[in-house]
């Protein structure tokens, strides 16, 4: 068995983020849907394909549309699976990198923002993180 898809990949992705969101655990979500918090985690990692069924399950669970698994899929992504090449025929092409939404900093500055329950706080941590990223850049 070769490495993960790319797609596979990025869905594992977005499901680790929509739980890490929620504040669920591996175990939580897979007794939610009948599954072993290992096997929870080969869906995020992109080991194991997660088949039309189970992403709807998901989807209901997470409290998302099905289709919030494949937002922000970069089109090159998006592209790898289109054909089937033999094995061992196709050239290897660049590693998948994880999504930086994926990163635990990220989830965890995420869920830290959204604590924050005055909507005028949250706006200038918004706009101070906007404007120290543009510093940057420049």
């Amino acid at each position: 068995m070769g490495r993960p898809r790319p797609v596979d990949v990025h869905v594992g992705s977005r499901v680790r983020l929509r739980r890490t969101m929620l504040g669920m655990s591996q175990e939580k979500l897979g007794a939610a849907i009948g599954l072993t918090f290992q096997q929870v985690q080969k869906y995020e990692r992109g080991a194991n394909r997660i088949g039309a069924s189970r992403l709807f399950e998901l989807s209901k669970v997470l409290d998302v549309p099905v289709s919030f698994f494949f937002d922000d899929m970069a089109a090159d992504v998006a592209g790898s699976s289109g054909g089937h090449a033999a094995v061992g025929l196709a050239e290897d092409g660049p590693a998948y990198e994880a999504d930086t939404l994926a990163k635990r900093e990220t989830l965890e500055l995420v869920r830290a923002y959204y604590k924050i329950k005055n909507p005028k706080v949250r706006k200038r941590v918004f706009e101070l993180t906007k404007v120290l990223a543009k510093s940057e850049e420049d």
